[in-house]
């Protein structure tokens, strides 16, 4: 005697009253379940040797719109051999309309297949009839006899065509090319039958029932003993859940900031507008620079200029710029222009916070960092946008050197995520030595710059008071936020869409 949950047991019993083999979908029906219980089921019964399972392939044909015309109104080839017959058996294809009364369209779409089946000759414009053609009977060939077939039932198995006399093979061959004819598709038949063993076992089988949960009364009478728990399937697929959460670049931002605190770097902040001189001048960026001109930066309208630090600050700039001043350097050789370094600007880089906290207390050791906003002229691309964020820091300590700048970068990018970068030498006006970071682009096999970084020259930190080695990089956040979301395109991050928005992991 076997003790068999409800569905198997239901399953057998059918099974066992049936002559032979039974359909899937017809057990389902008689038993008023899903096909998919009903092969769990007999999947249980199949490893108990109760039951057997087969399969069985068929293609399954249905007829399209242009075949249902075809079956009513004849194959337009054969029309065309009608007309050509009349014309006394050649003509021209222009002159073809008159003769068969098919419209020049018609008669370009069938030339191809009158030619295949060896109806017609053609030569130029002209058409003339084989004598093939010539003796051609009303009796359909195999692909007339599919669709004629097709067009009395809504759909046959090849198994059914075939016994009604359709020459299959022949006639798929002659319908080549005839998208909209006809339809088919695989298909299987799935059956289950009781073996020998399931047919004895039948009789005797014993129920047990199955539950979903653990009732006060099961426990109270004991009938736990005698049922069976319902085991959840982990790996079940299930509906999609999409929580409220923060936007993927904000948390990209976030986890910026989070990285530098936990290094024990302190936040900063600055305006979106800047003086030219905190922008550039601080930087020992000549006035003359391109990257000061109109076409690469915006500048302000009002207010008209701004206020400059300290005079003694200012001139400190002044002497650097023109001849080197204290610095040891010789400057770049110029009359520096007071009147530019008061021209607002909005900041084309967050260095402009960074080097005015620099200013503010030069004294080491300090730390500090600033994410915001910057905005350059720049030509919209899958990498760049006018208006994006960044983050720029200083490390202000005696014994700070490049190697320790190399180190500071690879913690950040290591503590988001990412492992193939590198560095490469680069040129900044305000930085010796200086070194550009590029990441791995897996989606467009390619390095990405993702910003610059050096040391401070003493052009930079003489002037502000500082006499120790500064560290300094600016490292943009969207090419980074694009890495860690897989994105193919910067602007993606700033595109409402919705699909994006609410499938973008919340940890990655």
């Amino acid at each position: 005697m076997i003790t068999l949950r409800e569905n198997e047991y239901r399953l057998l019993q059918a099974l066992a009253q049936a002559p032979g083999p039974v359909q899937v979908a017809q057990l389902a029906a008689a038993l008023g379940l899903d096909q998919s219980l009903v092969l769990a089921a007999a999947a249980t019964l199949e490893e108990r040797d109760l039951l057997v399972r087969d399969e069985q392939s068929y293609t399954e044909y249905r007829i399209d719109a242009m075949g249902q015309g075809f079956a009513d109104h004849g194959l337009p080839e054969r029309q065309v051999v009608q007309g050509l017959r009349a014309a006394g058996g050649s003509s021209t294809i222009p002159e073809l309309p008159q003769h068969c009364g098919l419209n020049p369209g018609e008669i370009g779409q069938c030339l191809r297949f009158l030619v295949a089946k060896g109806w017609a000759l053609r030569q130029g414009k002209d058409l003339t009839l084989t004598p093939a053609g010539q003796a051609l009977s009303d009796e359909p060939g195999p692909d007339e006899a599919l669709l004629a077939a097709l067009a009395q039932r809504e759909q046959a198995t090849d198994a059914e065509l075939r016994a009604a006399g359709v020459d299959l093979d022949a006639a798929e061959a002659l319908l080549q090319g005839r998208k909209g004819a006809y339809r088919s598709k695989a298909r299987s038949l799935r059956f289950l039958e009781a073996t020998a063993a399931g047919r004895q076992a039948a009789p005797t089988a014993q129920l047990r029932r199955q539950v979903n949960m653990l009732t006060g009364e099961m426990l109270a009478d004991g009938s736990w003993r005698d049922v069976d728990f319902r085991p959840y399937d982990m790996s079940a697929g299930t509906e999609p859940a999409f929580p409220g959460k923060i936007h993927p670049f904000r948390r990209v931002l976030e986890q910026t900031r989070r990285v530098f605190l936990e290094m024990g770097f302190e936040e900063i902040v600055s305006p979106f507008v800047e003086s030219g001189f905190w922008d550039f001048d601080a930087l020992f960026q000549p006035q003359d620079h391109p990257a000061r001109e109109m076409q690469d930066t915006f500048y302000v309208s009002r207010p008209a200029s701004c206020e400059l630090p300290p005079t003694e600050l200012v001139e400190a700039v002044r002497n650097t710029h023109q001849d080197g001043g204290d610095t040891g350097g010789l400057g770049w050789g110029y009359t520096w222009d007071e009147s530019l370094a008061r021209k607002p600007v909005l900041r084309t880089h967050t260095t402009a916070a960074t080097v005015r906290a620099l200013a503010e207390n030069p004294n080491p050791p300090r730390k500090v960092f600033c994410v915001g906003k910057v905005f350059r002229r720049e030509t919209v691309d899958y990498k760049h946008l006018p208006v994006f964020y960044q983050v720029d820091g200083i490390i202000i300590d005696k014994h700070a050197s490049f190697a320790s700048l190399l180190g500071t970068l690879e913690a950040f990018y290591r503590k988001m995520g990412f492992d193939k970068f590198e560095f490469r030498p680069a040129f900044f006006p305000y930085t010796e030595p200086s070194v550009e970071i590029f990441v791995w682009f897996e989606s467009k096999q390619d390095w990405v710059e993702m910003g610059g970084a050096g040391v401070f020259r003493p052009e930079v930190t003489k002037p502000l008071g500082c006499d120790v080695p500064v560290l300094a990089w600016g490292l943009g956040l969207e090419r980074l936020a694009m890495f860690r979301h897989q994105l193919t395109d910067i602007r993606q991050i700033y595109v409402a869409d919705l699909q994006w928005l609410k499938e973008a992991e919340l940890c990655r």
